[in-house]
């Protein structure tokens, strides 16, 4: 058995995309800035990170990506007008994600791919272990799945990545994983991997979902990682050579609740979702999204 890895306190979050799945909208606003109800959809992936037990976050952005910088950062003019009206709760949501991490930026200047962006970040994580957060991905608070890889990892040891089945036919959309299941625990020890397989070649429905625990021997493999998939250095590529290697790369399969909001489709759910389920909105929200079905099913009818 390895030795118990050390914790991870460092999580990078790529978000230099240009979110074209969301034009015209994303033309000047950040497809991550994209509000869930009422905070914006990176803030649900910090605070993800935060509650994992991780402060040190390096967001890797690129051009127009400016509003996230601002949202994170303090607005005094809002502040004080807030509180000289004496609105404390507006005034503490305002400040919530001010004070959520130490949060940093890096450019990445080309759109070369994730394995790029990701690489974008060794200078600032050095020879630590780290997290890696894709934006799109909300996982639910109540479905802790950082804890979940970080026990595999403690207990394995290497690199750890999400997964979660998909139905077969839609799993060329996705990096795919062959696994096989150690003796005992949770986890699994990964195989193969494959960015975007061709229709009815992937080894599995085994999907790679937007959260990873990567060992810093990453970033060397990234240098010389080619571009594969879209013309693209992907990280799929650079952790399949690992596994190629010998290096212990495992995975946990993730059955909880996961809202992919780079979709517009699932963007929509997601927010339906979350808003009937908070108190001060989800009774009266609930009530008419029911009514409204109903009328419409009636005048299908």
């Amino acid at each position: 058995m390895n030795s118990t890895p050390s914790r991870i306190t460092k999580a990078v979050i790529p978000a230099a995309g240009l979110g074209t799945r969301f034009l015209p909208l994303t033309k000047a606003t950040p497809k991550e800035m994209l509000p869930v109800v009422d905070k914006p959809a990176i803030q649900y992936v910090v605070e993800e990170a935060v509650a994992a037990g991780m402060s040190d976050i390096l967001m890797v952005t690129g051009r127009n990506k400016r509003p996230l910088e601002d949202h994170f950062d303090r607005n005094y003019e809002l502040e004080e007008a807030l509180q000289r009206r004496g609105d404390q709760d507006k005034l503490n949501s305002v400040c919530a994600s001010t004070e959520l991490a130490d949060i940093h930026y890096v450019r990445q200047r080309d759109p070369k791919g994730l394995g790029h962006a990701v690489l974008c970040a060794a200078p600032h994580v050095g020879q630590e272990p780290f997290a890696v957060l894709l934006a799109d991905d909300l996982i639910d608070p109540r479905d802790p799945l950082l804890a979940r890889m970080a026990e595999v990892r403690a207990r394995l040891g290497g690199s750890v990545v999400a997964l979660m089945e998909v139905d077969p036919d839609a799993i060329h959309q996705y990096g795919c994983a062959a696994v096989e299941q150690p003796a005992g625990g949770d986890g699994v020890r990964i195989t193969e991997l494959v960015e975007k397989p061709e229709p009815g070649t992937a080894p599995s429905n085994l999907a790679i979902i937007g959260r990873y625990l990567l060992d810093p021997e990453i970033f060397e493999v990234l240098r010389g990682t080619a571009p594969g998939r879209g013309g693209e250095i992907q990280l799929t590529d650079a952790l399949r050579t690992l596994v190629h290697a010998g290096r212990p790369v495992h995975g946990v399969v993730f059955s909880g609740r996961r809202y992919d909001t780079g979709d517009r489709a699932e963007y929509l759910r997601a927010t339906v979702r979350l808003a009937c389920e908070r108190e001060d909105l989800g009774p009266e929200f609930l009530s008419w999204l029911k009514e409204f079905v109903r009328s419409e099913q009636l005048a299908g009818v």
